[in-house]
Protein backbone atom coordinates (compact mmCIF):
# COMPACT_ATOMS: atom_id res chain seq x y z
CA UNK A 1 0.00 0.00 0.00
CA UNK A 2 1.39 3.39 -0.99
CA UNK A 3 0.62 6.39 1.20
CA UNK A 4 -1.79 6.92 4.06
CA UNK A 5 -5.00 4.83 3.98
CA UNK A 6 -8.10 6.86 3.22
CA UNK A 7 -10.03 5.33 6.13
CA UNK A 8 -9.25 3.93 9.54
CA UNK A 9 -11.89 1.21 9.26
CA UNK A 10 -13.69 -0.19 6.22
CA UNK A 11 -16.76 -2.28 7.02
CA UNK A 12 -18.01 -4.67 4.35
CA UNK A 13 -21.71 -5.39 4.70
CA UNK A 14 -24.46 -3.32 6.34
CA UNK A 15 -26.43 -5.79 8.43
CA UNK A 16 -26.53 -5.67 12.25
CA UNK A 17 -22.94 -6.92 12.62
CA UNK A 18 -21.44 -4.46 10.14
CA UNK A 19 -23.47 -1.47 11.27
CA UNK A 20 -22.81 -2.20 14.95
CA UNK A 21 -19.11 -2.32 14.10
CA UNK A 22 -19.35 0.95 12.17
CA UNK A 23 -21.28 2.67 14.94
CA UNK A 24 -18.81 1.50 17.59
CA UNK A 25 -15.72 2.46 15.60
CA UNK A 26 -17.07 5.85 14.57
CA UNK A 27 -18.09 6.56 18.17
CA UNK A 28 -14.43 6.03 19.11
CA UNK A 29 -13.40 8.72 16.62
CA UNK A 30 -12.29 6.46 13.75
CA UNK A 31 -12.82 7.39 10.12
CA UNK A 32 -15.27 4.70 9.01
CA UNK A 33 -16.73 3.73 5.65
CA UNK A 34 -19.40 1.05 5.19
CA UNK A 35 -19.59 -0.74 1.84
CA UNK A 36 -23.02 -2.26 1.19
CA UNK A 37 -23.99 -4.01 -2.04
CA UNK A 38 -27.70 -3.12 -1.69
CA UNK A 39 -29.53 -0.06 -0.40
CA UNK A 40 -31.39 0.46 2.86
CA UNK A 41 -34.15 -0.24 3.61
CA UNK A 42 -34.02 -3.75 2.09
CA UNK A 43 -35.83 -6.97 2.89
CA UNK A 44 -33.89 -9.62 4.73
CA UNK A 45 -34.98 -13.19 5.42
CA UNK A 46 -35.04 -13.42 9.19
CA UNK A 47 -37.40 -14.27 12.02
CA UNK A 48 -36.52 -10.92 13.54
CA UNK A 49 -36.54 -12.03 17.16
CA UNK A 50 -34.49 -9.87 19.54
CA UNK A 51 -33.43 -11.58 22.74
CA UNK A 52 -33.15 -9.42 25.83
CA UNK A 53 -29.42 -8.91 25.29
CA UNK A 54 -29.98 -7.69 21.71
CA UNK A 55 -32.73 -5.31 22.80
CA UNK A 56 -30.57 -3.84 25.56
CA UNK A 57 -27.61 -3.25 23.27
CA UNK A 58 -29.85 -1.80 20.56
CA UNK A 59 -31.62 0.49 23.02
CA UNK A 60 -28.24 1.89 24.09
CA UNK A 61 -27.16 2.65 20.52
CA UNK A 62 -30.30 3.43 18.51
CA UNK A 63 -32.57 6.45 18.64
CA UNK A 64 -35.56 4.07 18.58
CA UNK A 65 -35.76 0.29 18.33
CA UNK A 66 -38.56 -0.42 15.80
CA UNK A 67 -40.30 -3.19 17.77
CA UNK A 68 -43.42 -4.59 16.13
CA UNK A 69 -44.50 -6.86 18.99
CA UNK A 70 -43.34 -7.68 22.50
CA UNK A 71 -43.68 -11.34 23.41
CA UNK A 72 -44.65 -12.52 26.89
CA UNK A 73 -46.13 -15.95 25.98
CA UNK A 74 -44.58 -18.97 24.28
CA UNK A 75 -46.63 -21.83 22.89
CA UNK A 76 -44.81 -25.15 22.41
CA UNK A 77 -45.87 -28.05 20.21
CA UNK A 78 -44.23 -31.34 19.30
CA UNK A 79 -44.68 -32.09 15.59
CA UNK A 80 -47.93 -30.12 15.74
CA UNK A 81 -49.28 -31.85 18.86
CA UNK A 82 -49.07 -31.81 22.68
CA UNK A 83 -49.63 -28.05 22.76
CA UNK A 84 -49.13 -25.97 25.88
CA UNK A 85 -48.44 -22.29 26.56
CA UNK A 86 -46.29 -20.63 29.21
CA UNK A 87 -46.57 -16.94 30.07
CA UNK A 88 -43.94 -14.78 31.73
CA UNK A 89 -44.38 -11.69 33.88
CA UNK A 90 -41.62 -9.92 31.93
CA UNK A 91 -41.03 -9.57 28.17
CA UNK A 92 -39.22 -12.52 26.62
CA UNK A 93 -38.55 -11.52 23.01
CA UNK A 94 -39.07 -8.39 20.91
CA UNK A 95 -39.96 -8.81 17.25
CA UNK A 96 -38.72 -6.54 14.47
CA UNK A 97 -38.82 -6.42 10.71
CA UNK A 98 -35.28 -6.57 9.49
CA UNK A 99 -35.65 -3.79 6.92
CA UNK A 100 -36.69 -1.40 9.71
CA UNK A 101 -34.19 -2.73 12.25
CA UNK A 102 -31.21 -2.59 9.90
CA UNK A 103 -32.20 0.90 8.74
CA UNK A 104 -32.23 2.07 12.37
CA UNK A 105 -28.69 0.73 12.82
CA UNK A 106 -27.66 2.41 9.55
CA UNK A 107 -28.94 5.76 10.79
CA UNK A 108 -27.14 5.27 14.12
CA UNK A 109 -23.85 4.51 12.34
CA UNK A 110 -24.20 7.61 10.16
CA UNK A 111 -25.08 9.75 13.17
CA UNK A 112 -21.88 8.53 14.84
CA UNK A 113 -19.91 9.72 11.81
CA UNK A 114 -19.64 6.66 9.58
CA UNK A 115 -20.08 7.06 5.83
CA UNK A 116 -22.37 4.43 4.29
CA UNK A 117 -21.89 3.74 0.58
CA UNK A 118 -24.79 1.81 -0.94
CA UNK A 119 -24.59 -0.22 -4.16
CA UNK A 120 -20.92 -0.94 -3.49
CA UNK A 121 -20.16 -4.55 -4.36
CA UNK A 122 -16.79 -5.79 -3.10
CA UNK A 123 -14.83 -7.98 -5.52
CA UNK A 124 -11.42 -8.46 -3.94
CA UNK A 125 -9.35 -7.91 -0.82
CA UNK A 126 -5.63 -7.57 -0.27
CA UNK A 127 -3.54 -6.45 2.68
CA UNK A 128 -0.02 -5.66 3.77
CA UNK A 129 1.62 -4.49 6.98
CA UNK A 130 0.10 -1.01 6.66
CA UNK A 131 -3.50 -1.69 5.74
CA UNK A 132 -6.16 -3.26 3.55
CA UNK A 133 -7.17 -2.53 -0.03
CA UNK A 134 -10.79 -3.27 -0.95
CA UNK A 135 -11.49 -3.46 -4.67
CA UNK A 136 -15.06 -2.77 -5.79
CA UNK A 137 -16.98 -4.11 -8.77
CA UNK A 138 -16.53 -0.84 -10.68
CA UNK A 139 -12.76 -1.18 -10.39
CA UNK A 140 -12.29 1.53 -7.78
CA UNK A 141 -10.42 0.84 -4.55
CA UNK A 142 -10.95 1.75 -0.91
CA UNK A 143 -7.99 1.70 1.50
CA UNK A 144 -8.19 1.37 5.27
CA UNK A 145 -5.99 0.46 8.19
CA UNK A 146 -8.41 -2.32 9.22
CA UNK A 147 -11.33 -4.04 7.47
CA UNK A 148 -14.29 -5.70 9.17
CA UNK A 149 -16.17 -8.31 7.17
CA UNK A 150 -19.90 -8.59 7.81
CA UNK A 151 -21.07 -9.73 4.39
CA UNK A 152 -22.53 -13.09 5.40
CA UNK A 153 -21.23 -16.63 5.56
CA UNK A 154 -20.98 -16.86 1.76
CA UNK A 155 -19.25 -13.50 1.43
CA UNK A 156 -15.77 -12.66 0.24
CA UNK A 157 -14.41 -11.76 3.68
CA UNK A 158 -15.30 -15.13 5.19
CA UNK A 159 -13.39 -16.88 2.40
CA UNK A 160 -10.44 -14.53 2.74
CA UNK A 161 -10.11 -15.16 6.48
CA UNK A 162 -10.59 -18.90 6.00
CA UNK A 163 -13.63 -19.41 8.24
CA UNK A 164 -14.47 -23.12 8.57
CA UNK A 165 -18.14 -24.01 9.02
CA UNK A 166 -19.07 -27.07 11.05
CA UNK A 167 -22.87 -26.91 10.95
CA UNK A 168 -25.08 -25.83 8.04
CA UNK A 169 -28.85 -25.58 8.15
CA UNK A 170 -31.55 -24.59 5.69
CA UNK A 171 -34.26 -22.21 6.85
CA UNK A 172 -37.45 -21.55 4.87
CA UNK A 173 -39.90 -18.75 5.68
CA UNK A 174 -43.13 -17.24 4.45
CA UNK A 175 -44.44 -13.81 5.36
CA UNK A 176 -48.23 -14.03 5.52
CA UNK A 177 -50.76 -11.20 5.57
CA UNK A 178 -52.43 -11.34 8.98
CA UNK A 179 -56.19 -11.01 9.30
CA UNK A 180 -57.81 -9.18 12.21
CA UNK A 181 -58.42 -12.57 13.82
CA UNK A 182 -54.74 -13.50 13.33
CA UNK A 183 -53.60 -10.32 15.03
CA UNK A 184 -55.82 -11.00 18.02
CA UNK A 185 -54.78 -14.66 18.18
CA UNK A 186 -51.04 -14.12 17.97
CA UNK A 187 -50.43 -10.73 19.59
CA UNK A 188 -47.80 -11.08 22.30
CA UNK A 189 -47.30 -14.78 21.63
CA UNK A 190 -44.78 -16.88 19.69
CA UNK A 191 -45.20 -20.54 18.76
CA UNK A 192 -42.27 -22.96 18.65
CA UNK A 193 -42.83 -26.40 17.15
CA UNK A 194 -40.25 -29.11 17.74
CA UNK A 195 -40.26 -30.64 14.29
CA UNK A 196 -40.66 -34.16 12.87
CA UNK A 197 -37.05 -34.38 11.62
CA UNK A 198 -33.95 -34.58 13.87
CA UNK A 199 -32.87 -31.12 15.01
CA UNK A 200 -35.70 -29.34 13.21
CA UNK A 201 -38.13 -26.80 14.55
CA UNK A 202 -40.69 -24.29 13.29
CA UNK A 203 -41.91 -20.90 14.48
CA UNK A 204 -44.65 -18.30 14.20
CA UNK A 205 -43.58 -14.70 14.86
CA UNK A 206 -46.34 -12.03 14.80
CA UNK A 207 -45.46 -8.58 13.46
CA UNK A 208 -48.73 -6.65 13.52
CA UNK A 209 -50.16 -7.02 10.01
CA UNK A 210 -47.81 -9.90 9.09
CA UNK A 211 -47.00 -13.35 10.42
CA UNK A 212 -43.54 -14.79 9.86
CA UNK A 213 -43.83 -18.57 9.66
CA UNK A 214 -40.69 -20.62 9.18
CA UNK A 215 -38.87 -23.89 9.71
CA UNK A 216 -35.23 -24.91 9.87
CA UNK A 217 -33.32 -28.16 9.70
CA UNK A 218 -30.01 -29.63 8.61
CA UNK A 219 -28.90 -28.73 5.09
CA UNK A 220 -29.22 -31.51 2.52
CA UNK A 221 -32.89 -32.30 3.10
CA UNK A 222 -34.52 -29.67 0.93
CA UNK A 223 -37.61 -31.69 0.04
CA UNK A 224 -38.25 -32.57 3.69
CA UNK A 225 -37.77 -28.95 4.74
CA UNK A 226 -40.31 -27.76 2.15
CA UNK A 227 -42.77 -30.44 3.22
CA UNK A 228 -42.37 -29.52 6.88
CA UNK A 229 -43.12 -25.85 6.12
CA UNK A 230 -46.14 -26.72 3.96
CA UNK A 231 -47.59 -29.07 6.58
CA UNK A 232 -46.82 -26.63 9.39
CA UNK A 233 -48.70 -23.77 7.70
CA UNK A 234 -51.63 -26.10 7.05
CA UNK A 235 -51.73 -27.33 10.67
CA UNK A 236 -51.85 -23.72 11.83
CA UNK A 237 -54.89 -23.03 9.65
CA UNK A 238 -52.99 -20.41 7.63
CA UNK A 239 -52.96 -22.02 4.19
CA UNK A 240 -55.39 -19.51 2.72
CA UNK A 241 -53.48 -16.41 3.83
CA UNK A 242 -51.90 -14.17 1.22
CA UNK A 243 -48.18 -14.88 0.87
CA UNK A 244 -46.36 -11.55 0.88
CA UNK A 245 -42.88 -13.05 0.54
CA UNK A 246 -41.30 -16.47 0.68
CA UNK A 247 -37.61 -17.09 0.94
CA UNK A 248 -34.88 -19.40 2.14
CA UNK A 249 -31.45 -18.99 3.65
CA UNK A 250 -28.54 -21.06 4.92
CA UNK A 251 -27.19 -20.61 8.41
CA UNK A 252 -23.58 -21.66 8.89
CA UNK A 253 -21.98 -22.19 12.28
CA UNK A 254 -18.21 -22.02 12.67
CA UNK A 255 -15.96 -24.82 13.85
CA UNK A 256 -14.38 -24.18 17.24
CA UNK A 257 -10.86 -23.74 15.87
CA UNK A 258 -11.94 -21.55 12.96
CA UNK A 259 -10.25 -18.14 12.73
CA UNK A 260 -12.17 -14.88 13.02
CA UNK A 261 -9.32 -12.74 11.74
CA UNK A 262 -6.56 -12.82 9.16
CA UNK A 263 -4.05 -10.05 9.71
CA UNK A 264 -5.89 -6.75 9.48
CA UNK A 265 -9.20 -8.27 8.36
CA UNK A 266 -11.72 -9.24 11.06
CA UNK A 267 -15.04 -11.02 10.46
CA UNK A 268 -18.17 -10.67 12.59
CA UNK A 269 -21.68 -12.09 12.74
CA UNK A 270 -22.64 -14.53 10.00
CA UNK A 271 -19.36 -13.92 8.16
CA UNK A 272 -17.58 -15.45 11.14
CA UNK A 273 -20.14 -18.24 11.55
CA UNK A 274 -21.21 -16.84 14.91
CA UNK A 275 -24.66 -17.99 15.99
CA UNK A 276 -26.31 -20.17 18.59
CA UNK A 277 -26.20 -23.74 17.20
CA UNK A 278 -29.44 -25.07 18.71
CA UNK A 279 -31.88 -22.22 18.04
CA UNK A 280 -29.75 -20.81 15.18
CA UNK A 281 -30.26 -17.36 16.71
CA UNK A 282 -27.76 -14.96 15.22
CA UNK A 283 -28.76 -11.35 15.86
CA UNK A 284 -27.34 -11.24 19.40
CA UNK A 285 -24.07 -12.75 18.15
CA UNK A 286 -23.97 -10.27 15.25
CA UNK A 287 -24.45 -7.21 17.43
CA UNK A 288 -21.98 -8.30 20.12
CA UNK A 289 -19.24 -9.39 17.73
CA UNK A 290 -19.79 -6.30 15.59
CA UNK A 291 -19.43 -3.94 18.54
CA UNK A 292 -16.27 -5.73 19.71
CA UNK A 293 -14.75 -5.68 16.23
CA UNK A 294 -15.49 -1.99 15.81
CA UNK A 295 -14.05 -1.06 19.19
CA UNK A 296 -10.86 -3.08 18.64
CA UNK A 297 -10.40 -1.82 15.07
CA UNK A 298 -10.82 1.81 16.11
CA UNK A 299 -7.94 1.52 18.57
CA UNK A 300 -5.63 0.19 15.80
CA UNK A 301 -3.55 -1.69 18.36
CA UNK A 302 -3.50 -5.42 19.08
CA UNK A 303 -6.24 -6.84 16.84
CA UNK A 304 -5.92 -10.25 18.51
CA UNK A 305 -7.99 -8.76 21.33
CA UNK A 306 -10.99 -9.44 19.09
CA UNK A 307 -10.05 -13.12 18.68
CA UNK A 308 -9.78 -13.42 22.45
CA UNK A 309 -13.15 -11.77 23.02
CA UNK A 310 -14.89 -14.23 20.70
CA UNK A 311 -13.06 -17.20 22.22
CA UNK A 312 -13.81 -16.34 25.82
CA UNK A 313 -17.35 -14.94 25.55
CA UNK A 314 -19.06 -16.55 22.56
CA UNK A 315 -17.32 -19.87 22.02
CA UNK A 316 -18.39 -21.45 25.35
CA UNK A 317 -22.01 -20.63 24.56
CA UNK A 318 -21.69 -22.16 21.10
CA UNK A 319 -20.15 -25.34 22.53
CA UNK A 320 -23.06 -25.60 24.96
CA UNK A 321 -25.52 -25.00 22.14
CA UNK A 322 -24.04 -27.83 20.11
CA UNK A 323 -24.51 -30.22 23.02
CA UNK A 324 -28.11 -29.13 23.46
CA UNK A 325 -28.76 -29.51 19.74
CA UNK A 326 -27.44 -33.07 19.92
CA UNK A 327 -29.79 -33.90 22.81
CA UNK A 328 -32.71 -32.20 21.06
CA UNK A 329 -32.07 -34.08 17.80
CA UNK A 330 -32.16 -37.42 19.63
CA UNK A 331 -34.82 -36.68 22.24
CA UNK A 332 -37.23 -33.92 21.10
CA UNK A 333 -40.00 -35.33 23.28
CA UNK A 334 -37.87 -34.98 26.41
CA UNK A 335 -36.98 -31.41 25.49
CA UNK A 336 -40.67 -30.67 24.92
CA UNK A 337 -41.58 -32.10 28.31
CA UNK A 338 -38.77 -30.15 29.95
CA UNK A 339 -40.27 -26.88 28.70
CA UNK A 340 -43.43 -27.61 30.67
CA UNK A 341 -41.46 -28.04 33.91
CA UNK A 342 -40.62 -25.12 36.19
CA UNK A 343 -36.87 -25.72 35.82
CA UNK A 344 -36.99 -26.02 32.03
CA UNK A 345 -39.19 -22.96 31.66
CA UNK A 346 -36.99 -20.84 33.91
CA UNK A 347 -33.94 -21.82 31.88
CA UNK A 348 -35.51 -21.18 28.47
CA UNK A 349 -37.22 -17.93 29.48
CA UNK A 350 -33.93 -16.80 31.01
CA UNK A 351 -32.20 -17.57 27.71
CA UNK A 352 -34.81 -15.47 25.88
CA UNK A 353 -34.37 -12.54 28.26
CA UNK A 354 -30.60 -12.78 27.86
CA UNK A 355 -29.82 -13.37 31.51
CA UNK A 356 -29.19 -17.13 31.39
CA UNK A 357 -25.95 -18.76 30.28
CA UNK A 358 -26.19 -22.14 28.57
CA UNK A 359 -22.50 -22.70 29.19
CA UNK A 360 -22.94 -21.96 32.88
CA UNK A 361 -25.93 -24.29 33.17
CA UNK A 362 -24.08 -27.15 31.49
CA UNK A 363 -21.33 -26.75 34.06
CA UNK A 364 -23.64 -27.78 36.90
CA UNK A 365 -23.14 -31.38 38.12
CA UNK A 366 -26.83 -32.32 37.90
CA UNK A 367 -27.10 -31.02 34.35
CA UNK A 368 -23.89 -32.76 33.29
CA UNK A 369 -25.21 -36.03 34.69
CA UNK A 370 -28.53 -35.65 32.90
CA UNK A 371 -26.81 -34.92 29.59
CA UNK A 372 -24.58 -37.97 29.93
CA UNK A 373 -27.62 -40.14 30.53
CA UNK A 374 -29.14 -38.70 27.34
CA UNK A 375 -26.03 -39.60 25.37
CA UNK A 376 -24.39 -36.18 25.20
CA UNK A 377 -20.66 -36.08 25.79
CA UNK A 378 -18.83 -32.96 26.90
CA UNK A 379 -16.81 -31.20 24.22
CA UNK A 380 -13.32 -29.91 24.94
CA UNK A 381 -13.16 -26.26 23.95
CA UNK A 382 -10.16 -25.55 21.73
CA UNK A 383 -8.63 -22.10 21.36
CA UNK A 384 -9.36 -20.32 18.11
CA UNK A 385 -6.51 -19.74 15.71
CA UNK A 386 -4.83 -16.39 16.24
Amino acid sequence: MLGEPEWDVAVIGAGPAGLAAAQAAASEGARVVVLERAEHPRYKTCGGGLLGSSLRLSTERLATVPVRDTITSLTFTLAGGREFTRTASEPLVSLVRRDEFDLAWCEAAEKAGAVVRSNSQVRALSQDADGVTVTLADGSAVTARVAIGADGSAGITSRHVGVVFEQQDLGLEVELAATAEDRERWRGRVLLDWGPFPGSYGWVFPKEDELTVGVIMEKGHGADTKRYLRDFVEQLGLSDRTVLRDSGHLTRCRAETSPVRAGRILVAGDAAGLLEPWTREGISYAIRSGLWAGEVAAKNQDLSAYDLKVTTELQPEMVAGRRLLGVFARHPSIVHTAMSSSLGWRAFSGFCRGDFSMAGALGRPTVRTALRLLGSRPVQVQPAAV
